[in-house]
């Protein structure tokens, strides 16, 4: 396994290139919701894409590459929802705004969701994901930052926990097949609001 396992043997440019490589990623999450791991194997994943085996290895030379790359989508698409919360006035509905789209993409599709927990806890990210998920604690750590947030003794730490108690739960809720988004949404930032103010208080 290398560093940079989710990146494309070749760089897909052309559209008809990127409409190929996003078909296959597609369809490489089809095969883990339909079929689990047991299921999952290239000639599965080349032909639910329509396309041939070695039109998927000019682009993915295993199935871990295959893995990354769509872990990479799903991190990129949460993190283009969460960036809203840089948007928002107050430190309250920034954390909400990072919250949501958290708990939409574990609920959206909870089976694709629990698979690629298992597979980022298993496999080394790439440096792009890496880069990825460093802008959600960063978004997180400003949200702390805003006025109306309990101030914090150590902000990166606080951060750190806030992220952590965010998957933990949504992680948690998915495992046990919840469907009611916004009432996890707002477990998850009672609860997030109540290891702030135990923080600020010194508790």
């Amino acid at each position: 396994m290398s560093e940079s396992r989710s990146l494309p043997r070749k760089t897909p440019r052309q559209a008809r290139s990127l409409a190929t490589v996003s078909a296959i990623v597609e369809a490489a999450a089809r095969i883990l919701e339909e079929r689990g791991h047991e299921g999952f194997s290239t000639n599965a994943v080349a032909e639910k894409a329509g396309v041939s085996v070695g039109s998927l290895y000019q682009y993915f030379p295993r199935k871990d590459a295959l893995i990354g790359a769509l872990i990479l989508r799903q991190t990129m698409s949460l993190i283009r929802d969460a960036e809203s919360a840089a948007d928002q006035p107050t430190g309250q509905e920034a954390l909400s705004a990072l919250i949501a789209p958290c708990v939409h993409q574990q609920l959206e599709r909870p089976a694709l969701a629990r698979l690629l927990d298992y597979e980022e806890a298993r496999l080394p990210l790439d440096a792009e994901t890496e880069q990825v998920k460093r802008r959600f604690f960063e978004l997180t750590r400003d949200a702390l930052l805003r006025p109306d947030m309990p101030a914090q003794p150590d902000i990166d730490v606080a951060a750190r926990d806030v992220v952590a108690i965010v998957k933990g739960m949504i992680d948690a809720a998915g495992e046990h097949g919840e469907e009611d988004r916004n009432g996890l949404t707002l477990r998850v930032k009672r609860a997030v609001i109540g290891y702030l103010k135990a923080g600020s208080d010194g508790g």
